[in-house]
């Protein structure tokens, strides 16, 4: 089986590479497990002062994997492997850089939000699909996503799950910048040395002192998706979606009310 997370450290950068590109790096548990496992040693790691985060096989990550949807873990399992990333990413305290190519759905474009510095491959495109899902938002997205591009921009995009391309993710503030694809990954890494060579306690400090002015927002609107989230998971409508999904044909949510 192959490494679900490739690293590759260079001079203080930490290049953090998703791995699963037959399912487009989707989320299953133990991507959840090895991309947390990653980060948790980067954070530990005196040596790794930026972290640079992409996928494989042309896409960013498309999210949850449908598969694994509906599966409640064994009860013996702890906390979720999505509770486990999230709290690791909305408490590390070193630069994170995104360099997205190709897709980045749900998680793929959520965890976007908790990074400090988005780049978007001119083939990139981003989506919030949750409703089409018959569930709703995850990741804090329902705070962060208005408080980064205005809320009937927000409202938009959660309602109406729309594609939104490299261009489109500059224009609403998501993305720093869009850039040819063979660039994205060059330039995400130039700017990782950039930070780098700065004293790395004062940029991390730096980071603390950021993130403590939205930690207790991050916090309740979390618990607030947590909650609705576990009411809409195995509802009518999330079954009937995932139902059409694997079936491979449009989803009927009149018949659910």
């Amino acid at each position: 089986m192959s490494e679900l997370i490739l690293r590759k450290k260079e001079d203080a950068i930490l290049l953090l590479t998703m791995n699963r590109p037959e399912r487009r790096n989707a989320f299953n548990h133990q991507l959840y497990k090895a991309l947390a496992d990653a980060l948790v040693e980067a954070a530990a790691d005196d040596d790794v002062h930026v972290v640079v985060v992409t996928g494989t096989g042309g896409a960013f990550s498309s999210g949850q994997d449908f598969s694994e949807m509906t599966d409640a873990p064994p009860a013996d399992a702890g906390p979720h492997g999505f509770q486990v990333l999230m709290d690791i990413l909305c408490g590390f305290d070193k630069p994170v850089i995104a360099a997205v190519n190709g897709v980045a759905v749900g998680l793929g474009m959520t965890m976007l939000l908790h990074c400090d510095i988005v780049y978007v491959g001119a083939s990139a495109r981003m989506r919030c699909p949750f409703v089409t899902l018959g569930v709703v938002p995850e990741a804090a997205s329902s705070y962060l996503l208005p408080a980064t591009i205005g809320f009937q921009r927000a409202a938009e995009l959660l309602y109406t799950a729309a594609w939104v391309d490299a261009a489109r993710a500059v224009e609403l503030g998501i993305a720093a910048r869009v850039l040819p694809d063979a660039e994205l990954l060059p330039t995400a890494l130039a700017k990782a040395a950039e930070i780098a060579v700065h004293p790395p306690r004062a940029v991390r400090h730096t980071k603390q002192l950021l993130l403590a002015t939205r930690a207790d927002a991050i916090r309740a609107a979390r618990a607030r998706e947590d909650e609705a989230f576990a009411e809409r998971i195995g509802s009518p409508e999330n079954m009937e979606a995932i139902t059409a999904f694997f079936e491979r044909r449009a989803p009927d949510f009149r018949k659910n009310g």
